[in-house]
């Protein structure tokens, strides 16, 4: 094998911290199997962010730009990735970090590969020279342990899932290479991005998450869980059944349908617990569940739980989070 191949997305000129949890655990694995540790870096501005790469442990980063790759789209970010992995070798896996965009690139790389894929894994390790990942499965009530057959499987990670790699570590290589395609050889193009119109932190990369559900009784009473949220520097998620009535956009869903997130703290205001909702959330560090109904089944899974109307119990928890925060 070759090497650990490891793909890097990047926003406003830096690395994000997907990209930095994939640099974390493919140095582990590049480590394990005394293998070079080889990053990619794709799309506007590539060369200046492919120089920090090295900084983190990749032992050699290959960057690609280019008015193909001007705006991403998943199928130039994976044609271009097929480029970069071939130019490597052979490496025993492709890391892609776990989103919108790295489920698709992932899946799309993997077939343009003709290898395995092993989906939004929660661990990944080297044995017996294969590569074995953990991913939870249906509705993550059951979890199964994938080992690669044929080189490289392609990983993607489960964003929180893994420790972010430190900087100062060195400096690899840094090499830019041509993916051999142009704009006209795509299917599809990017014509635009619409900003959402306000600054949100993204649910996938919160290490704080509090969600709000029905029982809420509706879109004038998410204040609350807004309010806690600003007190625990948090992202605002929301359950199926509060986007489906229009209360939230799809994009502050957790659940099966919404977004898979695994948070250092996961906090669930008025949120009973249906089996799609904890699809989306179970694997997150520590659960607080905020329920009138004792018997609700968030409780199953919550580590600490608070029986009591959210309306009463949510004002109060921020009011004394930002009381501590005065005091110092």
């Amino acid at each position: 094998m070759s090497a650990i191949v490891a793909y890097l997305p990047h926003k406003d000129g830096a690395l994000t911290k997907p990209a930095l949890e994939a640099l974390g655990i493919g140095r582990t694995l590049a480590d394990s199997a005394k293998l070079p540790l080889a990053a990619v870096v794709l799309g506007r501005g590539a060369a200046s962010v492919a120089a920090v790469a090295g900084a983190h442990g990749a032992d050699r980063t290959l960057h690609a730009d280019g008015d193909a790759l001007a705006t991403p789209t998943s199928e130039g970010l994976a044609r271009a990735l097929e480029v970069a992995v071939k130019k490597v070798g052979v490496p025993l896996a492709v890391l892609v970090p776990y989103g919108t965009m790295g489920r698709d690139v992932a899946a799309r790389v993997a077939a343009r590969l003709a290898t395995g894929l092993a989906t939004d894994c929660t661990a990944v390790r080297v044995e017996g020279g294969a590569v074995v990942a953990t991913r939870p499965i249906l509705s993550g009530k059951l979890v199964a342990t994938v080992k690669g057959t044929k080189a490289p499987l392609v990983v993607s990670l489960r964003p929180n899932a893994f420790p972010p790699a430190s900087g100062a570590k060195g400096s690899g290589a840094v090499e830019a290479f041509d993916p051999g395609f142009g704009p006209g050889d795509l299917k599809a193009r990017v014509v635009a991005f619409e900003p959402a119109g306000h600054a949100k932190k993204e649910l996938t990369e919160a290490d704080v998450i509090v969600s709000g559900g029905r029982g809420l009784k509706g879109p004038e009473h998410f204040d609350i869980v807004e309010r806690l949220a600003r007190s625990l520097g948090a992202a605002v998620g929301a359950s199926r059944a509060v986007v489906d009535a229009g209360w939230r956009p799809h994009e502050d869903q957790v659940g099966q349908t919404g977004k898979t997130v695994s948070p250092t703290l996961y906090v669930a205001c008025a949120i009973s617990g249906a089996i799609q909702h904890l699809a989306g959330m179970s694997s997150s560090k520590v659960i607080v569940a905020i329920n009138k109904d004792k018997d609700a089944p968030i409780f199953q899974v919550a580590n600490y739980g608070i029986v009591g109307d959210a309306f009463e119990v949510v004002p109060a928890l921020a009011a004394e989070i930002d009381k501590l925060k005065a005091q110092g």
